[in-house]
């Protein structure tokens, strides 16, 4: 799924009308019925108060939309005009008039004395400022936001929070409203996705509004919403006459006392994504820990307690590294000298990542399409602080560019980067927030490569799969006692599931 910009969502439309013969208002009228449907679903004309705020533009003009129908349904509706400007869209002014038609005058709020009174239990739809706003509210509609934001109601935004920004982060967090659900249109929004937003985005979903897809497509977006319908496609069936040559032979180099639960974790998971064999390359200490938790992998050693020569002798497809590594003087020199010589396929985590980050000429060793799994703290020591999310964002494409790889950045919504183009996971809850997730992501993005997945692939379909199973476990279990083993665990379920034909709509018809 496509994530589109403010800029692109305009060509959408304009390309839409003119493809389908519409006009703009029909167009309006269409996507703002749609989050009519959605509200009236739900309430089943239930006698709550509700209050839409509407601005001048395009979005107060699908506010008043959702007025009008809401009214016609019976429900117990006020309706305010925010009153923030001299200028009218036309797509506000055919909704006005036909507000008026109804008898129905919506309220001016001019001033802070305008604001009406809001109850806990009454329900807010925010339909003030839309996608693309350029400018912070400021004067009496700062206010307003502010005083709807103090009222704890629920809140409905239509597209967007008014005061959110599209492509740029918020100056001013006094400016934006809190919303409690939105209903956006066509496409999911990057601002929803960005852990500095998370105060003003709880929950969302896309409507589909019938803008044209085949237009969307030729405008070739570089930001992808990555869900259950992307990652089938990538899936590997196998073949009834395969055997285990046929997946490859996963490495995992880490461990250090102390830390033999990385390897663990990490060789286990090669093996549980499908890897035909696996081995673990790890300080002698950890040998009977390795040998007795998994029976089904290999294991070579190197020196007493921690990693010093890289004197692997398996034949690997593809190399996962660092988990559990530590950062020791000798594990360093010789991680250096292992990448120097190596040119199997790498995924680096962990100190891999923070060794590469102490001696950033190692970068260059790396061959093409390598993947390093960051979380936040380890990619900032890699492509240095950044003032915003936008701007960790534009530095990691940067750094992908410069040196062709790959960067998984660990978080709520775990984002991919190869090069230009960015591909955000949909799956995943805080459950994942746990010690040894990171290493059983390595494990399964290793052994995905391991089987002849390409590494773009295998970092979209592991993530992705990686995040599903705790949406899974959920279901049964509690975030607390969710830990790194329980991904393995609910694995198998996980790649079912992509067997499961069963839609959001037949859900929540359940």
């Amino acid at each position: 799924m496509y994530i589109l910009s403010s800029k692109q969502i305009s060509l959408a439309d304009t390309a839409t009308i003119k493809n389908k013969s519409i006009s703009s208002i029909d167009l309006m009228e269409y996507a703002a019925t749609k989050c009519f449907e959605w509200l009236h679903s739900r309430l089943q004309g239930q006698p709550i108060k509700i209050h839409i705020f509407c601005g001048i533009g395009n979005n107060g003009g699908d506010g008043l939309v959702i007025t009008r129908h809401l009214i016609q349904h019976g429900y117990n509706v006020n309706c305010y005009v925010v009153n923030f400007s001299d200028k009218r869209s036309d797509g506000f002014l055919a909704n006005y008039n036909r507000l008026k038609e109804l008898g129905e005058w919506p309220k001016v709020i001019s001033n802070e004395s305008d604001f009406p009174k809001v109850d806990y239990e009454d329900i807010v739809i925010d339909a003030i400022f839309g996608n693309g706003l350029t400018r912070k509210p400021a004067s009496f509609t700062k206010k307003l936001i502010q005083y709807i934001n103090s009222t704890k109601v629920f809140t409905l935004a239509i597209d967007f929070p008014s005061g959110l920004f599209d492509d740029k982060t918020v100056s001013d967090k006094n400016s934006v409203l809190r919303a409690g659900h939105t209903l956006t249109f066509q496409t999911p929004k990057l601002a929803f996705l960005l852990p500095e937003n998370k105060d003003y985005i709880n929950t969302w979903e896309v409507l589909d509004i019938g803008l044209d897809e085949t237009f969307i497509s030729e405008l070739n977006p570089k930001t992808h919403f990555i869900t259950k319908s992307d990652v089938i496609p990538l899936y590997k069936p196998r073949n009834k006459w395969s055997h285990k040559g046929n997946y490859g032979h996963s490495l995992v180099i880490g461990g250090s006392f102390g830390k033999i639960g990385a390897v663990v974790l990490s060789t286990k998971a090669a093996l549980k994504i499908g890897s035909g064999l696996v081995t673990a390359y790890i300080p002698k200490c950890g040998y009977n820990i390795l040998q007795t938790s998994i029976p089904e992998a290999m294991v070579e050693v190197d020196n007493d307690a921690l990693l010093s020569y890289y004197n692997v002798k398996t034949n690997a497809t593809v190399i996962g590294i660092g988990p559990g590594m530590g950062t020791d003087e000798k594990t360093a020199l010789g991680f250096e000298n292992f990448l120097k010589e190596n040119k199997l396929p790498l995924v680096l985590d962990a100190d891999a990542i923070n060794l590469l980050s102490m001696n950033d000429t190692l970068l260059d060793n790396l061959p093409k399409d390598t993947i390093l799994t960051p979380h936040p703290k380890e990619l900032e020591r890699l492509i240095g602080k950044w003032d915003n999310d936008y701007d960790k964002l534009d530095k990691s494409i940067k750094f992908s560019i410069k040196y062709n790889l790959i960067l998984v950045i660990k978080g709520a919504h775990t984002i991919i980067i190869q090069a230009d183009n960015i591909y955000v996971n949909s799956t995943g809850n805080p459950a994942l927030a746990t010690a040894g997730s990171g290493d059983v992501l390595t494990g399964i993005i290793t052994g995905l490569i391991a089987q002849g997945y390409k590494p773009k692939n295998a970092a979209i379909l592991g993530v992705y799969l990686h995040g599903k199973t705790a949406d899974i476990a959920i279901q049964d279990t509690s975030y607390e006692t969710f830990i790194a083993s329980s991904i393995l665990e609910y694995l198998p379920q996980a790649i079912l599931d992509l067997f499961n034909q069963e839609t959001e709509e037949d859900k929540d018809e359940e």
